[in-house]
């Protein structure tokens, strides 16, 4: 019983190491702007292929990504992030991905609307 227990804590430590290992982690400049950029962005990496788990600081604006490099790669990640409207470091937003954000998602020198409180 002694040898079972030991083995079943060799086997899940050996197991925890190599899936611990098996992840990447990314730090991506975004243009991101309100809490509605976090919800969208995260929720588009959600749903790519190789992503374990993504957190958006507003502050910064940048994305810290946690992937599989055997599913994914940066530059991917990058590109999924384009697609939804955002800059991701030197990629640039795709046009009609930006065009389709709401106004508050959009860069001020875009037009942003300033809202007054009188």
């Amino acid at each position: 019983m002694k040898k079972l227990i030991i083995l079943l804590i060799v086997v899940t430590t050996f197991t925890n190491f190599s899936i611990a290992q098996k992840t990447a982690e990314i730090k991506i400049q975004t243009s991101a702007q309100c809490g509605m950029c976090k919800d969208r962005i995260e929720k588009a990496l959600s749903y790519e292929s190789g992503i374990v788990k993504s957190d958006l600081d507003l502050e910064t604006k940048i994305v810290i990504v946690v992937y599989k490099p055997t599913k994914t790669n940066p530059d991917k990640i990058r590109i999924a992030l384009s697609k939804v409207g955002y800059q991701a470091d030197e990629f640039k937003a795709d046009p009609i991905a930006y065009e389709n954000l709401p106004a508050c998602c959009r860069l001020p020198e875009d037009g942003k609307p300033v809202i007054h409180n009188e």
